[in-house]
């Protein structure tokens, strides 16, 4: 494990900056340091094995290096137009801060692979939404050859992975031809509770088992929530597009606690409109036939079965309280009840998985036959237990290459599903990506919509991050719920108030 030390002396791109050099050398010891002024010679702390030192002056931004290898610098002036002076200034012609900033990356990153002898299969891109900038070339005119060109030479993104962003940009250009995103919204509903904890997870997720009692206490805050939110949203005028209950694992409520949430979510938005009702049923030792007659009884088009690993050893590990019989008999039992639309997560890079144990999974999945699946690659993040206590965990190995995913990819084909959608997360294993594959009229709305930020999302419940899309610009403005139960809970009114304090500057 090696020591990296940064010492920013401006901060303008710092998030961008540290994310790419952690994304060469994910295992790092970090040591960030901020200075005011400059001191000569001096770019880290003592010991570190790759140094970087990040300024400006004049109108030069500059980043200096130290290796065990040598030392050098990096400049990469502002962008104030098309120079054409050599092949790579003639990449920023454009006069903005984003220009800038890739032509600062674009140097950083040819740095770091010298200095790493590898490369990236999403290049210098840092972003969770690659897909979403070609989105945004496709809206402008550009031929697919040449949004590829672009994102092979100016972001320096594998041929592969620029091939699977045009092809899914395409895909949900034509899903969302139909949507009035400029005049709808979607409307996402935390459930915080699981049967337990994954080894790997940081979301905002409390063990059943310690909360039973609060279930109901949260339930009359959430309720108050979406009745003030419902006619906050009815003044809009805006119509309702998609619906997602989520979590946390919303099928830990009894079906009598699903239905009391249901009752009152169907009576005071117009969800029937909604093109889709997804309910993310998630953790198969949560789900059960009443439950399951309970989504159906509110007309919940959409459901998950989330096995993410058909291995029993790994669900063992990993702490998932289920049997891979289980996920079997809860696909099952949501077909007998009448859901056509069922989606599969899988996750990809899981401790101690080979190439053949994730094959193995796939022939399962397989045979169940989903209509949408999607394939995530491990991202473990600082709050998740495997990260905290990570030297308990020091001996696990994690394999994740392009190979597997390819027999994912395989996979998906075999079912005749296609990809629909695609996101990043910080600290993935092998730098990789998350993708959802489905059958043809089964992509998943929500999940298109909230990742290509067409329309606003709004959030209810615990840890519920309303995105506000503000009109006739690129901005999104966010307005947060508190992550603590315990604290929302307590703090209802005020969150109520901040989410009517938000949407009303956003009109």
């Amino acid at each position: 494990m090696c020591n990296i030390g940064i010492r920013f002396l401006n901060t303008d791109f710092e998030h961008d900056i540290f994310e790419l050099i952690r994304a060469f050398y994910p295992e790092a010891v970090f040591d960030i340091t901020y200075d005011e002024e400059r001191e000569e010679g001096e770019a880290c702390a003592e010991g570190s094995d790759l140094c970087f030192l990040v300024l400006k002056e004049k109108e030069e931004y500059k980043i200096f290096y130290h290796t065990n290898e040598g030392s050098g610098v990096i400049s990469a002036g502002e962008v104030k137009g098309q120079s054409g002076e050599t092949e790579r200034d003639a990449l920023f012609g454009v006069t903005d801060r984003k220009a800038t900033k890739d032509k600062i990356k674009y140097e950083l990153y040819n740095m770091l692979v010298r200095t790493s002898g590898r490369t990236l299969p999403w290049g210098n891109l840092t972003g969770i939404r690659p897909a979403k900038l070609a989105m945004i070339m496709l809206e402008e005119g550009r031929k697919n050859t040449e949004i590829a060109e672009e994102l092979r030479s100016r972001y320096l993104v594998s041929s592969k992975k620029a091939a699977l962003a045009v092809a899914i940009a395409n895909r949900e250009k034509d899903i969302l031809k139909d949507i009035d995103c400029r005049n709808g919204y979607s409307l996402y509903v935390g459930i915080p509770f699981c049967p337990s904890i994954c080894l790997y997870c940081s979301f905002s997720s409390y063990p059943l088992n310690v909360w039973q009692k609060r279930v109901d206490e949260y339930l009359d805050c959430l309720i108050r929530e979406i009745r003030a939110t419902a006619a906050i949203m009815q003044d809009t005028g805006r119509h309702l597009d998609s619906v997602y209950i989520g979590g946390g694992t919303p099928t830990t409520l009894s079906p009598d606690q699903l239905r009391r949430l249901l009752s009152v979510l169907t009576a005071e938005f117009p969800v029937c409109d909604a093109i889709e009702f997804t309910v993310e049923a998630g953790r198969p030792d949560s789900i059960t036939a009443d439950k399951l007659a309970a989504l159906r009884e509110f007309n919940v088009s959409r459901i998950s079965v989330n096995p993410q690993t058909m291995n029993q050893k790994t669900l063992d590990l990993i702490g998932r309280r289920h049997t891979t019989e289980d996920t079997v008999r809860a696909f099952r039992t949501a077909r007998e009840a009448g859901f056509d639309d069922i989606n599969m997560d899988l996750i990809i890079g899981l401790p101690g998985e080979d190439e053949n144990m994730v094959k193995s999974t796939l022939d399962e999945v397989t045979s169940l036959d989903p209509d949408s699946m999607t394939v995530h690659s491990l991202a473990v993040k600082r709050a998740a237990r495997l990260n905290i206590f990570r030297d308990e965990y020091k001996e696990m190995t994690f394999e994740n290459n392009q190979r597997i995913l390819d027999l994912t990819m395989q996979a998906a084909y075999g079912m005749g599903m296609s990809p629909y959608y695609l996101y990043r997360q910080k600290n993935m294993k092998g730098n990789f990506e998350n993708v959802g594959y489905s059958k043809v009229d089964k992509a998943g709305i929500y999940n298109i919509l909230i990742m290509e930020e067409k329309e606003p999302i709004i959030a209810l419940g615990a840890g519920g991050a309303s995105k506000l899309v503000v009109p006739n610009s690129n901005r999104i403005e966010r307005v947060e719920n508190v992550k603590d139960v315990s604290n929302y809970i307590a703090r209802i009114d005020e969150m109520i108030e901040r989410k009517r304090a938000g949407i009303t500057r956003w009109l």
